[in-house]
C-alpha cells in the first residue's frame, strides 16, 4: 500500500448524498478478486450513457458530458468531495478499490456507511469527515486544496481545517501498511517460530 502524508490536487464535487456502493462500482464489475482495472468502471452508470459489462472497450463508450467525472478540469484529481452518507450500500471491497484505482486518494464527506469508511483507510484511502458547513466552502472553492496528515488538516484558499482520525490508522497510513504489512513487519518473529514449532512437532 502507498505510504499517505500529504497530498495537495484539484477535487471533484460531487454533490450527491447516499451514493452507495453499487453506483460506485456496479454489482456487474464484481467478478474480479483483483484490487486493479475497475477504475475506467467507477461511477460506470452516471459516467457513461450506455450499460456497461466487463470487456467492453470503455473508449468507444458514449459519456455523460454533464457527469462531473467527465469534465476536463478535473482530469487528475485525487481528492473526492461528496454528501452525507457516502458509501452506504452492500459492503463490497470493490468500491474503495474503484476509487483508488481511479487515482483518489482522499475522500471529504460530511458521514460515511461504517463499513466503506474502514474499508477506505484498508486501500489506502484517507475518507475525511466534514460538517456540512466546510463542505459548502469546499464545493465552492474551485483551485487546490491541500492535505496533511500529520498534522491532520485540510488547506483552502488560504483557510485551515482539522480533521480527526483514529491514531492507528494515522499511522499505518504514514507507513503505508495494510494488513498484510503490518503482519509481515513480525516475518522474521513469524519464521522464527514455525521452524522452532515444526522442530518440536516434526511428526506434524
Amino acid at each position: 500500500m502507498n505510504k499517505f502524508t500529504t497530498l495537495t490536487s484539484i477535487a471533484v464535487p460531487l454533490d450527491r448524498a447516499n451514493v452507495d456502493t453499487d453506483a460506485i462500482i456496479p454489482k456487474q464489475f464484481l467478478k474480479s478478486i483483483k484490487r486493479s482495472g475497475f477504475g475506467v468502471n467507477l461511477f460506470d452508470e452516471w459516467r457513461y450513457l450506455d450499460h456497461g459489462e466487463v470487456g467492453m472497450d470503455n473508449s468507444k463508450r458514449p459519456i455523460n458530458k454533464d457527469f462531473v467525472l467527465n469534465n476536463p478540469k478535473y482530469e487528475g484529481a485525487q481528492i473526492l468531495l461528496a454528501r452525507e452518507n457516502f458509501g452506504c450500500g452492500s459492503s463490497r471491497e470493490h468500491a474503495p478499490w474503484a476509487l483508488s484505482d481511479y487515482g483518489f486518494r482522499v475522500i471529504i464527506a460530511p458521514s460515511f456507511a461504517d463499513i466503506f469508511y474502514n474499508n477506505c483507510f484498508k486501500n489506502g484511502i484517507l475518507p475525511i469527515v466534514q460538517n456540512n458547513t466546510v463542505m459548502d466552502v469546499l464545493f465552492s472553492f474551485d483551485g487546490k486544496i491541500s492535505i496533511d496528515l500529520d498534522k491532520q488538516s485540510i488547506v483552502a484558499n488560504g483557510e485551515k481545517y482539522t480533521f480527526e482520525v483514529d491514531t492507528e490508522r494515522k499511522r499505518r497510513l504514514i507507513n503505508g501498511l495494510d494488513d498484510i504489512g503490518l503482519t509481515l513487519q513480525y516475518e522474521d518473529d513469524i519464521k522464527t517460530f514455525e521452524r522452532n514449532y515444526f522442530s518440536k512437532y516434526s511428526w506434524l
